[in-house]
């Protein structure tokens, strides 16, 4: 059997069949406008008869990137990984996509207590800057990424504070229009369940949204208060079953998340009330699982393909020097069978 050596072609032997420097290889071939046309194509040209490969790696430390963007997921804490918000999850997907076309890896993280809190990416040369999703409630994790020297690359989504460099749905009109959907089929006791307090900033946005189109129809808003610290899905049935127990007429629920929609939707059911006929459902957020539950969600859904492009867009933006600024994803309804057709 006859060994096979593999020869490795450097940059040197490149430079020697072009007939010039290592240094002219590596400016032609990162696409130096200082290089003229015919010594770029000469060296392509050798590059391309030697089988030569561009060491990314190597070239993107001598240009001071690395080609990488971290990605952190913020977890409540304790919280088993399989039980984080599927929005997030989806959100997440999008973002990598994004990255991807734009000729970025993704290092994925999940931090939920001070224990892994870490945002030093950029300054260990493990990442150019970074990407924060997640809960709202986790405090001292927003805490944390607040503190990073002034000079870190980072946008976020989820952060509680409009002090930091976000995107987010567009939570207000994005609420309007699910009001203005059950309006429009003739529910008007409508009653939403959320907080107008709690640290996740969409939930008072959504509040206002829908708030603003009842009084725009002449009706009073109202707002059925989750309890804290819960799942999202039993702080929804708890707070329809609060809701019911209260005596207060309702035909329909605007649930500021998929998830506390659900949870209403499930517990309205056990009760014996007909969803749509009886009350109206609508959620927020656009996560699969309201497309299987009995009847599917009506809800209003970011699009998840421009909220992946728009975090990785506006990091990319910064890293290269411009000043990171807010930004509203559109939002569209999914109109199914929990509301009248």
């Amino acid at each position: 059997m006859v060994e096979k050596r593999i020869i490795r072609v450097t940059s040197f032997d490149v430079a020697e069949a072009a007939g010039v420097s290592q240094s002219t290889v590596s400016r032609a071939l990162a696409g130096d406008t200082s290089i003229s046309e015919p010594t770029r194509k000469r060296v392509i040209e050798a590059a391309a008869r030697l089988n030569y490969q561009v060491d990314e790696n190597a070239a993107r430390l001598r240009r001071g990137r690395t080609g990488t963007l971290a990605l952190v997921m913020i977890c409540r804490p304790g919280q088993d990984r399989k039980d984080l918000n599927p929005f997030y999850f989806a959100l997440l997907g999008s973002t990598c996509a994004a990255a991807a076309a734009r000729g970025y890896e993704v290092l994925v993280a999940f931090q939920d207590s001070a224990a892994n809190f870490w945002g030093h990416y950029q300054e260990r040369r493990k990442a150019d800057g970074m990407i924060v999703i997640g809960t709202s409630e986790n405090t001292e994790a927003w805490d944390y990424f607040g503190q990073l020297p002034e000079d870190s690359h980072w946008v976020c989504w989820g952060a509680p504070s409009d002090a930091f460099p976000w995107v987010r749905s567009d939570n207000h009109a994005g609420a309007m229009l699910a009001t203005r959907h059950m309006l429009v089929r003739q529910y008007r006791n409508i009653v939403c369940l959320g907080s107008e307090t709690s640290p996740q900033r969409q939930f008072k946005e959504r509040f206002d949204g829908y708030a603003a189109a009842m009084r725009d129809a002449g009706l009073e808003p109202y707002l059925q208060r989750i309890e804290r610290g819960l799942e999202r899905e039993e702080q929804g049935r708890r707070a329809a079953a609060a809701l019911i127990e209260s005596g207060r007429p309702f035909d329909a629920i605007f649930g500021v998340s998929d998830e506390i929609a659900l949870g209403a939707l499930k517990e309205l059911t056990s009760r014996g009330l007909r969803v749509p006929d009886d009350i109206g459902v609508v959620g927020f957020d656009g996560v699969r699982a309201g497309a299987w539950s009995n009847p599917q969600l009506t809800t209003v859904e970011s699009d998840f393909e421009v909220a992946g492009s728009l975090l990785v867009d506006r990091l990319i933006a910064t890293i290269g020097g411009e000043a990171p600024s807010p930004r509203r994803v559109p939002v569209r309804l999914v109109v199914r069978g929990s509301t009248r057709p």
